[in-house]
This record gives C-alpha cells, structure tokens and sequence, in this order.
C-alpha cells in the first residue's frame, strides 16, 4: 500500500508541471481587420482595380470587334450551302469555309491568350497586396498589443475596438504608392539535353 501511495505521489508530482505550463500562455488579445475593405479602399488597389477592369473592358471590346465579322461570315457561308441543297461545293466555297475556320480558331486562341493574361495580373496584384500585408500585420498586432489578428468576416461577433482595420489602411498606404497591373513575362519552358548515359 505504501509502494501504491509513493507512485501515486510521484505520478502527481510529475503532472502538476505540465499543468503550470499549460496554465502559461497568455490571454488571448485579438484584432481583427476586414481585409476586403482594405484590399478595395487602399489607394493603390483602387486604382489597380480600375486598370483591370480597363483591361477585362478592352478584352470585351476585342471580343465584339472579332466576333462580328466572323459571325456575318459564318451567316454568309450558311446561306451558301443552304443553297446547294445538298449538293458538293465548289472549290471556292470550300476555300471560304476553311479560311472562316482559321479566322474563328484564331480569333479564339486571341481571346483565350488575353483571358489567361488578364488572370496573370490579377494573381500579380494579390501577389503584391499580400506580400506588403504580412508584415503589416505583425506591426499592427505589435502596436495594438494584440497576439492574434482574425479576419472581420470569420467573426460572429466583435467590439468596434478591436478592429484595426484602419490601422492595417493606413499603413498599406504608405507601404504601397503603386501596383504594377501587368505580370511580368513568364519564363519559356527550356528544353534541356542531357547527355546520354552509358
């Protein structure tokens, strides 16, 4: 009983530690910050938000200047054959239906290119958004004597003094003048030789 009692002791003794350092983590202090305000309000993202929506504008615009004469074409060529009644085509309205299917294919590959573009500066803006924002954070969460920032709308509820929203703002501002709305070129894909083994 007493060897029972001196094991119970020492499992105690060796538990009573864990639970003092669990105990030492401070209280949470938490921030939060709506990131969709500051992401459209910043000035930089404003006027990065206007170029792309230029950029998506142009590419529609594209879209009708091509779409049109293909589509007037297409009608024309339709009619052609309707005509025919079912009957071979001459060498020349083949000519017609082949070159129309180069135009469409072409003026699809353009359209698919300047969507992918478009998609790259977007990636592009995030990219440059985010990177400025990381270390925002941690000065803000500093400053604010905060040990967790949470983003507003992963909240149910929060006091209005909490939010740094503001703060995260103003010094996005300062820490982004501009944004570059155009990724840079993406490396070709080198095809590399390798020397054959022996």
């Amino acid at each position: 009983m007493t060897k029972t009692l001196l094991i119970a002791a020492s499992l105690t003794a060796v538990a009573i530690p864990s639970v003092a350092q669990a105990q030492a983590l401070p209280a949470a202090v938490v921030a939060v910050v709506d990131i969709e305000k500051v992401t459209s309000t910043c000035n930089a993202c404003r006027t990065a938000i206007t170029a792309l929506q230029g950029q998506v504008t142009a590419l529609q615009n594209r879209e009708r200047t091509l779409g049109t004469p293909l589509e007037t074409e297409g009608k024309s060529i339709q009619t052609a054959i309707d005509a025919l009644n079912g009957k071979e085509p001459d060498a020349a309205l083949k000519t017609r239906v082949q070159s129309f299917g180069t135009k469409r294919q072409q003026a699809m590959a353009e359209l698919e290119r300047g969507k992918q573009q478009i998609g790259l500066n977007q990636q592009y803006v995030n990219k440059q958004i985010g990177d400025k924002l990381g270390p925002i954070y941690s000065q803000v969460m500093q400053k604010r004597g905060a040990n967790l920032m949470v983003e507003i709308g992963t909240t149910l509820a929060s006091g209005a003094a909490l939010d740094v929203t503001n703060d995260v703002l103003t010094a996005l501002n300062a820490a982004l003048p501009s944004i570059s709305t155009t990724a840079p070129a993406q490396p070709a894909q080198q095809q590399r030789t390798q020397p054959q083994g022996r």
